[in-house]
């Protein structure tokens, strides 16, 4: 008589173990979620202490300069200088400026659609680099913070970690490194050079502006007393 072979079958065993490792990635995936929901609710009144990329840039330099300035000690023609520069609707959306990225798409992908809250999310709860993962996990974040956050909190948190200059975060450290004043002392020539660096912090200088860079200042210049005027300043100011 034969006998029957009592080998298991290893593709038996193959939809169960697929079940549960599908379980427990969305798990994974819903305990992450919850995760930074509760850092976005957290730096609602709690200022975030720190960024990847602040940890990356302290590793690599040996130190870093960056300290916190509340929204009370900020120039209100800093926070107008860099929404001019980065973000002139920025009163007007719910985080995504869907007329900059139909022109981003226009011109080929050649200019940058990001928003000054897309900004945020990516300097706070992300890390730098251009990937399809950042940028779904940026696209999914960003609602949340325009929901949970006031646009005031967006442009202060964005202001204090921001660089400036090479290890410069921060627009306290910034108006004291190029201009040697408090934050709440800057004119409006000095925010209008500090919102002109932001592109490239490391290759520009607000304090010895090239011909470029004065240009560009003096239309960011314009452009902050314009949207004071107009009311694009309206939801960030009293």
């Amino acid at each position: 008589m034969a006998k029957r072979s009592t080998r298991k079958k290893p593709a038996a065993a193959r939809p169960g173990m697929i079940r549960r490792g599908l379980k427990w990635l969305l798990r994974g995936a819903l305990g992450l979620a919850a995760f930074v929901v509760l850092l976005v609710l957290l730096f609602t009144v709690v200022n975030p202490p720190t960024t990847i990329y602040m940890m990356q840039e302290s590793r690599r330099l040996d130190g870093i300069t960056r300290d916190w300035a509340n929204w009370q000690e900020i120039a209100p023609v800093m926070a107008r200088s860099v929404v001019a520069a980065e973000d002139a609707n920025f009163c007007l959306h719910w985080g995504f400026d869907m007329g900059a990225i139909r022109a981003a798409i226009d011109e080929g992908g050649n200019r940058g659609a990001s928003t000054l809250s897309q900004q945020v999310v990516k300097n706070v709860f992300l890390w730098q680099g251009r990937n399809y993962t950042r940028k779904a996990a940026e696209a999914l974040i960003t609602p949340v913070v325009e929901l949970v956050w006031t646009k005031q909190r967006i442009l202060e948190v964005y202001l204090n970690v921001v660089e400036f200059d090479e290890g410069i975060f921060g627009v306290k450290a910034a108006a004291a490194h190029y201009f040697a004043v408090e934050p709440d002392q800057i004119t409006a020539v000095q925010a209008a050079r500090l919102a002109a660096i932001l592109p490239d912090p490391k290759g520009r200088d607000a304090k010895n502006p090239t011909a470029s860079l004065r240009k560009r200042s003096a239309s960011i210049l314009d452009g902050a007393e314009t949207i004071r005027r107009d009311g694009r300043s309206a939801c960030f100011e009293p």
